[in-house]
């Protein structure tokens, strides 16, 4: 073991202990950084799709809501404090939901709930929107 420690240091004091260069170094990263700029578009997409399943299960939500509604009354409410669903605090507004959820239609025999995105989750200007209706057709409007 002292053998060895010798050598490391004989030849530490010679200057021929053999590591990486600066160059070589810098190369490597850069490689590295290259690789990372051609993965990051593809996880955008990615990113969309798990806060989509945010909108889909508040969705649901609200649909089990109205089908409990319609049995109860025979009708579909308008409204989702009547449904008593407690929408979320949304970003914006200093929460954690990506989604806004409404009621855009409801009669007797149908209703239609929307979930859009308050932000633009990918920067192309479009908002990602899904959309549920009475037969629980659950539908991507506007896709991310």
């Amino acid at each position: 073991m002292k053998t060895n420690l010798t050598k490391i240091t004989k030849q530490f004091k010679k200057g021929n202990l053999k590591a990486y260069s600066l160059t070589e170094i810098l190369i490597v990263l850069c490689i590295i950084g290259i690789l990372l700029l051609m993965v990051l578009p593809n996880q955008t997409s990615v990113i969309g799709q798990a806060k989509a399943i945010e909108a889909q299960a508040m969705l649901n939500q609200v649909y089990g809501l109205q089908k409990s509604n319609f049995y109860r009354y025979s009708k579909y409410s308008g409204s989702l404090e009547e449904l008593g669903f407690e929408q979320e605090l949304t970003v914006e507004e200093g929460g954690q939901a990506v989604y806004k959820i409404e009621i855009v239609e409801s009669s007797n025999n149908s209703f239609l709930a929307r979930a859009t995105s308050v932000s633009d989750l990918d920067g192309d200007g479009s908002f990602n929107t899904w959309e549920i209706d009475q037969k629980k057709v659950l539908t991507e409007v506007v896709k991310e």
